[in-house]
């Protein structure tokens, strides 16, 4: 009987068969727990008032999402996707077609936070009463901005709230989805329902999807499987490295490429049953201000994080050494 070596990518596509391909977000649970993860995180963390400030938001992501119908997938331009490989609903197109209600979400949260009793400093109130008073084409202008990664400085403070409301709605769109519905994505480094970049990897834990690292969208919150032995950034196989922080545990390490320069947060679950992917990477910014020290840069942005932080949090009190955990990778 005659034999050959499989290539990564016939690796990957046997896999395929035996294990979940895409994993749609599971709407009533994704924000509750993200919300759970990010309070559990606060405690002791140097940006935990940051923290607390993000668990208020997707607590409100969560009451909207409860609150307001899901919108209506288009099945034409489903099959028109699926039939050439492309992402069923791109975010920034969707604002002209079927995103155009998300800004009820957005005051669905807003009025959340508000009758929160100790929900948002009083310095942020300003800042919400001017985001309820724009017109709604001045806030869409914001959403295709931050869509579109090119957002106006003015506009920095009300990104988080902007951004929720979006996440709601793409959210819901993706929860109503199957695995069969979802394209083979090429490149397959973005979201096969809404064209964001992962905002981190993970290593899931439980059913047949256990053990395997995934993508996890920024936007929808689809996960959808990438093998460990390339870069979720530029998928080459060549020169990937982790770097954790020395001394602290590696359910959070950075995934570097020689390759293409960047790096993107790989977040294990067998380290932490609990770890939720934007939770641990928004939580970890520690790790990202070493990181910037290096010649790597971030490979995409937290959704829920705004520049002013980073420039805040200027003293870390960490350990200042990265290593390399792992002397080789794996093909999971």
């Amino acid at each position: 009987m005659s034999r050959r070596i499989l290539q990564p990518g016939e690796i990957e596509a046997l896999d395929n068969t035996t294990f979940p391909r895409v994993l749609p977000p599971q709407i009533g649970s994704l924000f509750i727990e993200r919300a759970a993860r990010l309070r559990q995180l606060a405690a002791g963390n140097p940006i935990a008032d940051y923290l607390e400030f993000a668990a208020h938001i997707v607590s409100a992501q969560h009451q909207a999402a409860k609150a307001l119908p899901a919108p209506e997938a288009d099945r034409s331009a489903m099959q028109r996707a699926q039939a050439h490989g492309m992402p069923l609903f791109p975010a920034a197109e969707q604002l002209d077609a079927g995103l155009q209600d998300w800004q009820p979400v957005l005051e669905h949260i807003l009025d959340t936070l508000a009758s929160q009793a100790t929900g948002l400093p009083a310095a942020l109130q300003p800042l919400l009463a001017e985001l309820r008073q724009l017109p709604g084409d001045e806030r869409d202008s914001i959403a295709r901005q931050l869509l579109n990664k090119d957002l106006a400085a003015r506009y920095i403070g009300m990104a988080p709230f902007v951004m929720a409301a979006l996440q709601v709605r793409l959210t819901q769109r993706a929860a109503s989805l199957r695995e069969a519905d979802m394209p083979q994505m090429h490149p397959a480094t973005i979201c096969p329902v809404c064209a964001s970049e992962p905002v981190a990897s993970v290593i899931r834990i439980g059913g047949q999807a256990s053990g395997h690292r995934y993508l996890h969208c920024g936007g929808c919150g689809t996960d959808w499987h990438m093998v460990r032995v390339k870069c979720s950034h530029c998928e080459s196989t060549k020169g990937v490295h982790y770097q954790i922080i020395e001394g602290i545990k590696d359910i959070v390490t950075a995934e570097t490429c020689d390759e293409c320069g960047t790096y993107r947060k790989l977040v294990n679950q067998e380290k932490d049953p609990l770890a939720e992917p934007l939770a641990d990477d928004l939580a970890s910014l520690m790790l990202d201000l070493l990181m910037s020290e290096t010649p790597f840069r971030r490979a995409s942005a937290n959704p829920l994080l705004y520049v002013a932080v980073a420039e805040e949090q200027a003293d870390t009190g960490a350990a200042d050494t990265l290593i390399d955990p792992f002397p080789s990778n794996t093909s999971h």
